[in-house]
């Protein structure tokens, strides 16, 4: 099971996500719901870094892909998880949480 985190402040800010785990779906190489939600994360990355000025620090494993922005959240930082959560939520809807799980943290 996929197991999502996104970290916001107590104004509701997002700055961050965690995301860890495999849909089992499917076949390795064949799961779909991994690779939606792998794309969706990558993207939400790279999008942060190209498109924002924010200081992001991410990190990689097998399983694993924690992201969080340290220092203040742009407003684009912000919408740019927002959308990945809005992309995750649409795949736990359609799939349910069998293979996806989502979950918030608030940090002050």
């Amino acid at each position: 099971m996929i197991k999502a985190k996104f970290y916001l402040h107590q104004d509701k800010t997002y700055f961050g996500f965690a995301i860890t785990g495999h849909a089992e779906y499917a076949e390795p190489g064949e799961d779909i719901i991994c690779s939606a939600v792998s794309a969706l994360a990558i993207n939400t990355v790279n999008s942060i870094e190209e498109l924002t000025s924010d200081h992001l620090v991410a990190e990689e494993a097998d399983g694993l892909l924690r992201a969080k922005i340290v220092g203040p959240v742009s407003d684009a930082g912000n919408t740019l998880i927002r959308a990945l959560r809005i992309g995750l939520c649409d795949i736990y809807k359609e799939y349910g949480d069998e293979y996806i799980r989502i979950f918030f943290k608030e940090v002050s």
